[in-house]
């Protein structure tokens, strides 16, 4: 009875180690989506930027950034400078491209808040931007942007 009672206990682990195994499987396959689901998200919101400002779609450029969102850089004496979002937007025109092109160079989420870093390819200018954003209750947003610009010739 004693080797019996082995036996079940043995057997019992195997089962509950089987039953954790499969939940943490599962746990991880779901928190794997999610992950991933929020990476599209962001990076959808950057190209909103991105194809916003090549093709001179405002209402997509708009839709990217919230309306209190400002871009930084560095002035040419080394001050900062910093851009309210809608002035941005300003140096647009609906309907009017732009030669830009965009490439997300990679994200970083944690929970609701997340940083990106894009390059710019425009002309001989090579811009590299780091992206701040925030996932509000309309969606992923970019909420300020830092810049630096380089010649690529």
């Amino acid at each position: 009875m004693f080797a019996n009672c082995d036996f079940k206990t043995h057997k019992n682990n195997m089962k509950m180690k089987r039953t954790m195994l499969t939940v943490t499987m599962l746990l991880a396959i779901a928190f794997t989506a999610f992950a991933q689901n929020e990476e599209a998200a962001v990076k959808a919101t950057l190209t909103d930027y991105m194809e916003g400002t090549s093709k001179g779609q405002i209402a997509r450029i708009k839709k990217a950034f919230t309306p209190t969102a400002a871009l930084y850089s560095v002035n040419p004496d080394g001050t900062q400078k910093r851009l309210p979002i809608g002035e941005y937007i300003g140096y647009f025109k609906e309907g009017q491209s732009r030669d830009r092109k965009g490439k997300i160079i990679s994200v970083d989420i944690v929970n609701d808040a997340a940083h990106a870093k894009v390059e710019i390819i425009s002309g001989n200018t090579k811009f590299t931007d780091y992206m701040l954003l925030l996932k509000l209750k309309d969606g992923w947003k970019i909420i300020n942007k830092s810049y630096t610009r380089e010649a690529t010739r």
